[in-house]
């Protein structure tokens, strides 16, 4: 296969993957506060992703996939609020186990590897058209 082709493929799932990272992500922060509803329930349970590496027979390239979307293991935190629906007998709730700082460190770096990928889709495509033009001139 033509590599600028492979190249393009590459990238393509690179951007599946960044994308179905930043969903993952916006998950996790729009959960930050999501508490149980009844006296001690489980809060919301941050999720992570994981990549694996896919040989493409076709073209020969390693693909990047999405392998797993788990939940993370951690404890939840506590914190004392009496009053709430979930509050335990002593009055804890059980917190989602999102750090909001994590989450947003994540968020730039799957951002930064989907623009990353984008650009190469752009130089490839460049490559492409000068490739069609010096064909039209000859």
């Amino acid at each position: 296969m033509d590599p600028l082709i492979s190249s393009l493929k590459v990238a393509a799932t690179g951007l599946g993957a960044q994308s179905e990272r930043l969903r993952v992500v916006s998950e996790n922060l729009a959960n930050a506060q999501s508490t149980g509803n009844f006296p001690g329930a489980d809060p919301y349970q941050r999720k992570t992703i994981t990549f694996t590496a896919e040989l493409d027979r076709l073209s020969g390239a390693r693909m990047v996939e999405v392998s797993a979307i788990s939940p993370d293991r951690t404890a939840f935190p506590t914190e004392f609020q009496p009053g709430h629906e979930a509050a335990d007998e002593l009055g804890y709730v059980k917190m989602p186990n999102v750090n909001v700082l994590v989450e947003m460190a994540d968020m730039r770096e799957a951002n930064r590897s989907y623009e990353a990928n984008l650009q190469s889709i752009k130089q490839a495509r460049e490559l492409i058209s000068m490739t069609i033009d010096l064909l039209r001139n000859q």
